[in-house]
């Protein structure tokens, strides 16, 4: 699994156009968490457990996190595959 950052987890959240309240109910955790994870833009003061909730929560929304590359980490939507059209 990636790691992804706040500013990943602020950008993904905008583009699902989730709350923060959305996001925690999707992801099984409290509103503090997300909001603790959001806050900065490197890697999240979270657990593990709990930043993978949110990933997974993010991707099943259709999100794609895209890593460092030289071009900056970011998100987009996930194209859909074959199977999903």
């Amino acid at each position: 699994m990636k790691v992804i950052t706040g500013a990943q987890i602020r950008a993904a959240r905008g583009l699902v156009r989730w709350s923060a309240d959305d996001l925690a109910a999707a992801a099984h955790i409290g509103i503090s968490t997300v909001r603790r994870a959001e806050a900065d833009d490197g890697f999240p003061p979270t657990t593990t457990a709990n930043l993978k909730a949110i990933q997974l929560a993010l991707e099943s929304a259709g999100v794609e996190f895209i890593p460092e590359n030289g071009g900056g980490a970011g998100v987009r939507f996930r194209k859909p595959s074959h199977a999903e059209k």
